[in-house]
């Protein structure tokens, strides 16, 4: 049976991504000064991935 089209990871390797994980999140973060060891992980507040 073949794949779909849509399902090869062929060709997406190295594309933009719009979502970060949790912990690139919380580095991003971190970063800028919005959050500090000991606050919670989940419900982060929302953040653009860098340009």
């Amino acid at each position: 049976m073949s794949q779909h089209r849509s399902l090869r990871a062929t060709g997406n390797t190295g594309a933009k991504r719009n979502v970060l994980k949790r912990f690139e999140r919380v580095a991003l973060l971190k970063g800028r000064s919005q959050w500090k060891e000991g606050d919670r992980v989940t419900g982060l507040r929302k953040t653009r991935p860098p340009e």
